[in-house]
C-alpha cells in the first residue's frame, strides 16, 4: 500500500508487533552470520579484507518484487538491489540514476528519459527503454501492485532504444520526482515475467546483487561490479537481517553482531552512551487520525471540528519522540517546501470549544462513543483515547491484525495512520486528499478546490519561481479536508558503528554512494 501502518511510530520507523523477537532469536540470528561478519567491537572488515555492512532492520522486506513491496519503508532496502530512473539528492531534488537525463516536450504532457548506455541487470538483460516500459506497465497493471495509484498521469510508454518516452494524460512536471526509488525501482523484465519468483529472487541493476535470501529473516548481498556508479560504492557485502527485540539491538551493535540499525527515539540516548553514531535522517514522516465522514458520527461537521480542537499535538511529541519530533497539522514537516505556513495551527488545542461543538451536535458529555481500530498496540491510540475523554468522548480501542483490508477498503470509521510521504509532494497530497487517495479514509470525498489546486501544481515546472507558492496553495486546499487530523512528525533515526562514515542526508532515502566502512575503499 502507498504508506505503511505504524503501530508505534511514523512509517519507515515502525517495528510491527508481529516482527518483535525474543532475546533468544538474537543468538539464532548471530549463528546465521558468516564468521567474517561476526567480529567483535564492530570491525567491519571481512576475512578477505573487504568491507561488510551488517544492517538489522525493523522493516525487513516482506516482498522483494518492487511493484509489491516498494511502497512502504521497505523501498530503502529494495534500493540495495534495484536502481531507478532518478534518485533524490540532499535537497530533495530528482537527479540522474539509470537515466542520465530527461526532457519534456513544449506542452508538458510528454517526457523522454535517456538511459545510460551499456548497462545490464544482474541476469544479463539490457537496461533500456523496453525495460522501463515493462516496469511502468507492470506497476500499473499487476494485480497486487502497490504502486498503480501513483501512476495515474501515465497514459502510455514508448520504447526507443535507450530512450523511454512517457506519454501523459495531463501536463505533469512531477514525473522526475515520482520516478525515483520510492515508486519506480526497475526489475529485469525477463525476471519479472514470473513475479512470484522475482519476489523471492530479486533481479535489478542496483549497487548490490542478492546471493541468499531466508524469507523474513536474512538476505546476503554482494557488490554489483556492473552498477553504473560502482566506483563510488565502497561496501563489498551486505548482511540484512530482521531486527530482534528493540531492547537487544543496541547490545548487538556494541558487540559487532550488527553495525547499522534503524532505532526508535527511545533508544537514541542509549545508543549515544554506547559510543554509537546516531544519524538523524530527514524525512517526510507524518502521523494522523483518520476519519470517515461517510459514516456517523463524522457526517456531522461539528463532531469533526470537536475532534480537531480536542487534539493536543504537543503531547504526542513529548511522549513519543524523545526530543526528535515536532508537532504538525499537515502531511509534511515544517520547513519542507510543501508545508503551508498560512494553515499552521488552524485548529489550536481547545477542550472547551470541543465540548461546546459536541453539545451543539446534540451529544451530552460521555454520550458519544467511538471505536478506534488499529493494527497493533500503539501508544498513539492511548493518547487519542485520553485526549478525547477530556472532551467527553469515550474511545474504545480495538486491535485488528487484518486492519489493512478494511482501512484500504474504506470500511473503517476511525483509525490512525502514519506515512513516509513521497518524493513528489503532489503525490503525497493526492494520496491523502484525492478522491481515490489510498490514505483518504473518506473516499471518494475530496475538499472543494483541491482538484484544481493540485492540477495547477502539476502544470507548474519544478524550477518555476511560482512553484513553492502554488504547492503550498494546494496543501492549503487539501487541509480543508474533514477526513484527517495530523498530529506530529519525526525524522528517521539510525544507529551505526563509528567505523561507518557519514551517510548522505537525502530525505527519506538511504544512499550508500561514497560511504566507507572501517576505512576500506
Amino acid at each position: 500500500m502507498p504508506g505503511r501502518r505504524t503501530p508505534r511510530r511514523p512509517a519507515g520507523l515502525v517495528r510491527p508487533a508481529a516482527r518483535l523477537r525474543t532475546a533468544g532469536l538474537v543468538t539464532g540470528l548471530a549463528a546465521l552470520l558468516v564468521p567474517a561478519l561476526g567480529a567483535c567491537g564492530g570491525d567491519a572488515a571481512s576475512a578477505g579484507g573487504g568491507s561488510a555492512l551488517k544492517w538489522t532492520s525493523s522493516y525487513f522486506p516482506t516482498h522483494w518484487d518492487p511493484v509489491v513491496g516498494g511502497s512502504g519503508a521497505q523501498f530503502r532496502e529494495l534500493a540495495l538491489v534495484y536502481a531507478s530512473l532518478t534518485r533524490t539528492n540532499e535537497k530533495g531534488d530528482a537527479v540522474p540514476d539509470l537515466a542520465k537525463s530527461w526532457e519534456y516536450n513544449a506542452k508538458g504532457d510528454e517526457i523522454t528519459f535517456h538511459l545510460r548506455p551499456g548497462l545490464h541487470f544482474s541476469d544479463g538483460e539490457p537496461v533500456n527503454g523496453a525495460a522501463v516500459k515493462a516496469a511502468i506497465e507492470r506497476a500499473k497493471k499487476q494485480r497486487n501492485s502497490a504502486l498503480f495509484g501513483d501512476l495515474t498521469s501515465i497514459e502510455s510508454v514508448e520504447a526507443k532504444g535507450l530512450d523511454a518516452v512517457v506519454h501523459l494524460n495531463q501536463v505533469d512536471y512531477q514525473i522526475p520526482q515520482l520516478f525515483g526509488q520510492r515508486v519506480l525501482q526497475i526489475a529485469s523484465p525477463k525476471a519479472a515475467k514470473s513475479p512470484a519468483k522475482l519476489d523471492q529472487n530479486p533481479v535489478g541493476a542496483g549497487p548490490f546483487t542478492v546471493t541468499q535470501i531466508v524469507p523474513g529473516t536474512k538476505a546476503v548481498l554482494k557488490k554489483n561490479p556492473d552498477y553504473w556508479d560502482a566506483d563510488n560504492i565502497h561496501i563489498d557485502s551486505v548482511e540484512l537481517t530482521s531486527a530482534p527485540d528493540a531492547a537487544t539491538v543496541i547490545s548487538g551493535l556494541q558487540t559487532g553482531v550488527y553495525n547499522f540499525a534503524d532505532i526508535e527515539p527511545s533508544q537514541a540516548s542509549a545508543a549515544k552512551k554506547a559510543g554509537l553514531d546516531v544519524f538523524v535522517q530527514p524525512g517526510f514522516n507524518a502521523s494522523n487520525i483518520s476519519l470517515n465522514i461517510n459514516k456517523k458520527p463524522f457526517d456531522n461537521d461539528k463532531v469533526v471540528d470537536a475532534i480537531r480542537y480536542a487534539v493536543d499535538r504537543q503531547e504526542f511529541v513529548d511522549k513519543l519522540t524523545f526530543g526528535y519530533g515536532e508537532t504538525t497539522d499537515q502531511p509534511f514537516p515544517k520547513g519542507y517546501i510543501a508545508y503551508d505556513p498560512q494553515s499552521e495551527n488552524a485548529y489550536p488545542h481547545d477542550v472547551a470549544k470541543a465540548k461546546k461543538l459536541l453539545a451543539e451536535a446534540g451529544y451530552k458529555p460521555g454520550a458519544l462513543k467511538l471505536k478506534l481500530v488499529i493494527p497493533a498496540e500503539d501508544p498513539q491510540a492511548e493518547i487519542v483515547q485520553s485526549q478525547l475523554a477530556k472532551a467527553g468522548i469515550t474511545v474504545d480501542i480495538k486491535i485488528d491484525k487484518n486492519w489493512a483490508t478494511p482501512f484500504f477498503a474504506k470500511d473503517l470509521t476511525f483509525s490512525l495512520y502514519s506515512t513516509t510521504g513521497r518524493d513528489s509532494a503532489a503525490q503525497t497530497l493526492t494520496a491523502h486528499f484525492g478522491p481515490n487517495g489510498p490514505l483518504n479514509l473518506s473516499s471518494p470525498y475530496e475538499p472543494d478546490g483541491f482538484e484544481a489546486a493540485i492540477a495547477k501544481v502539476r502544470r507548474t515546472p519544478l524550477d518555476s519561481p511560482d512553484y513553492a507558492k502554488t504547492l503550498q496553495a494546494a496543501t492549503r486546499a487539501g487541509l480543508a479536508s474533514k477526513a484527517l487530523v495530523f498530529t506530529y512528525s519525526q525524522p528517521n533515526l539510525i544507529a551505526k558503528s563509528k567505523a561507518i562514515s557519514k551517510l548522505p542526508a537525502n530525505p527519506a532515502h538511504i544512499d550508500w554512494t561514497g560511504v566507507t566502512i572501517g576505512g576500506a575503499k
